[in-house]
């Protein structure tokens, strides 16, 4: 049975964008996504997103990203929401991924923008209600123009609300003033989808997070997110500002490569990345080790 949602938080309020574990010789390591899968909601998350971009999705076959799914369902699907990434710059593979996720159970889909292609906002909008049509399953919208080369613009936003299935948008544009017109608008549920900015989103009107640094802080972030939703705005500045080398040090490189890193020292089901993605060297390891201690994380 899924876990409850709300039209405020249809996917949870803590999620974490999970990396993908693979073996020494790079296989799928399901057992590690289940080990880690259960440790992150021990730690404090409703939500996980499986097959993101942090779980080098670009780089996993259709059919790794099934076996990943229904792994993780297995392990914390009575727990957590699992939210499978579908978001490919092919509005057929989307679809297609669409349709497998929800006939392995994922409770919900992530779609990014198209990437590379650049296409209009018109195309945008076709894009993703065109994924919408395809399942009966929530879509949160994922809007990071630094990586796709488009931003999901305010009007667009507004259009794609009025699909009955697409509820939410994770926002990693890093705009505060774009976000709140958006979520004044659309009413579409917010997640901030760029750590730095977790408490300021959360301050015009963002519901939660879907983080990379929840790998390794989720307890925190959900201390954040409680004291702010409880009024205590102080309490929740002072995590916040705690935690700030945390995402300096975990963005100093790509934050599959260094959560992948930090995970291995903390002994945590990681193992290597795959090409193009390459490890830290030595000197960015120990670099990552004394920002993460100075927010307190010591690996």
């Amino acid at each position: 049975m899924a876990p409850t949602s709300t039209p405020k938080a249809p996917f949870g309020r803590v999620l974490t964008a999970m990396v993908t574990p693979f073996t020494a010789d790079g296989a799928l390591d399901l057992d590690g996504a289940q080990r880690l899968a259960a440790h992150l909601v021990d730690a404090g998350n409703d939500g996980l997103v499986v097959n993101g971009t942090t779980g080098e999705s670009p780089t996993t076959s259709d059919t790794e990203k099934a076996q990943l799914v229904r792994a993780v369902l297995e392990a914390v699907g009575d727990r957590a929401h699992v939210v499978a990434g579908v978001g490919t710059n092919d509005t057929r593979h989307s679809v297609e991924l669409a349709r497998q996720a929800a006939s392995s159970g994922a409770h919900g889909l992530l779609t990014v923008t198209p990437y590379y292609s650049k296409p209009p906002q018109e195309g945008l909008y076709r894009h993703f209600t065109t994924i919408a049509d395809a399942t009966d399953l929530p879509v949160m919208l994922y809007d990071i123009p630094g990586r796709s080369g488009v931003p999901i613009e305010t009007e667009t936003l507004v259009r794609l609300a009025e699909h009955p299935r697409i509820v939410a948008n994770k926002d990693a544009k890093g705009d505060l003033g774009a976000a709140s017109w958006a979520m004044s608008r659309s009413g579409l549920a917010w997640y901030s989808g760029d750590d730095m900015l977790n408490l300021p989103l959360l301050a015009v009107g963002a519901t939660g997070f879907v983080s990379v640094v929840g790998h390794l802080v989720s307890a925190e972030l959900r201390a954040l997110l409680d004291a702010y939703t409880g009024g205590d705005v102080i309490k929740a500045a002072e995590i916040h500002q705690r935690l700030l080398p945390v995402y300096t040090g975990m963005f100093r490189a790509q934050g599959v490569v260094t959560t992948k890193t930090a995970l291995a020292l903390r002994g945590l089901p990681a193992g290597p990345l795959r090409l193009p993605l390459v490890g830290l060297d030595e000197i960015a390891t120990e670099q990552l080790r004394r920002d993460l201690a100075a927010g307190g994380v010591h690996l």
